[in-house]
């Protein structure tokens, strides 16, 4: 059996997170080159899955491959983790070009407060008072942020939502984090490539366009199966409050990028992200809390 470093997992979960609190400015980079997010997210798909497939071919996984194409069952559960990570990429691509940053940011301020809540609902986790004052700030943060915007703050709860979906999803795979990811992949690169092949034929299409525009497009695939990989892998090895706890380093890298560059930031909104904040803080200590309870008591009768 492999075992690993306790501080293994929780290092994977910082890197994919710090990956993707950056990642907006990627997608920002291609979308100055013309690229449309649709065009994006069919090669996110595409260069993903080669990514992936390397990922497995380290990790000698082809067989766990083979295994999960003769299950329906898990092969299905990854037919939904693919829908639900597919779609979330679309909406965030789409955000993060649109000037939308901010919105990311709150959604996924919110998946860990979400997580939360389907801990009671699917794994008949206890919510404590710590865990119910969290989700009434996030709650009241919400509806503060539907007032500043003038409507429900759709991008953040669907961003949330999906991803916090995702997580749970992988979570009762069995299938390990890279064969996951590249069947994933596999699933979302059949319309990818459809939508690929058919754009230049529409006039648009940028890959093989330029050397810059090709590379772009190519880097699609490690930036979006690297953090992935490290998010599926530490997500099976540490507990899901854990995750939600990591889960603050992303937003918090969205949430400065979004007001460095000029998003509306009125009064009122930000209102409802000290909201936000404070669940998010309040959310950390209950974290801090149940990690402490279960740290190992030293035996002073030793030594």
């Amino acid at each position: 059996m492999t075992t690993h470093k306790p501080a293994t997992p929780l290092i994977a979960g910082v890197a994919c997170y710090l990956i993707w609190g950056f990642v907006p400015l990627v997608f920002q980079a291609m979308d100055r080159l013309g690229m449309g997010s649709w065009e994006i997210l069919a090669h996110r798909s595409i260069w993903g899955a080669p990514t992936a497939l390397l990922f497995v071919v380290m990790a000698g996984q082809l067989p766990q491959v083979r295994a999960v194409f003769r299950n329906p069952r898990l092969l299905a559960g990854l037919c939904l983790s693919a829908l639900l990570i597919g779609s979330n990429w679309a909406l965030y691509v789409w955000a993060v070009n649109s000037g939308r940053v901010l919105e990311t940011s709150l959604g996924y301020y919110l998946t860990p407060l979400l997580n939360m809540a389907a801990g009671v609902v699917f794994f008949r986790e206890r919510l404590d008072r710590i865990a119910l004052a969290a989700m009434v700030l996030a709650a009241i943060g919400v509806a503060v942020q539907a007032v500043a915007v003038g409507h429900l703050p759709w991008v953040s709860l669907f961003l949330a939502v999906s991803f916090g979906g995702y997580g749970i999803v992988r979570k009762q795979i069995t299938a390990d984090a890279q064969t996951g990811l590249f069947i994933e992949c596999l699933i979302l690169a059949v319309p990818g490539l459809a939508y690929a092949l058919w754009l230049p034929n529409s006039g648009g299409g940028h890959f093989g366009l330029t050397p810059t525009d090709t590379v772009w497009l190519l880097a699609a695939g490690p930036i979006t199966a690297i953090p992935l990989v490290l998010f599926s892998w530490a997500a099976r090895r540490i507990p899901l409050s854990t995750i939600g706890f990591l889960q603050f380093i992303g937003p918090t890298i969205g949430f400065g990028i979004g007001v460095s560059e000029g998003e509306a930031f009125t009064p009122l909104r930000a209102l409802s992200f000290v909201f936000i904040w404070g669940g998010a803080a309040v959310y950390a200590f209950g974290a801090w809390i149940r990690m402490r309870r279960l740290m190992p008591v030293p035996d002073v009768s030793e030594g």
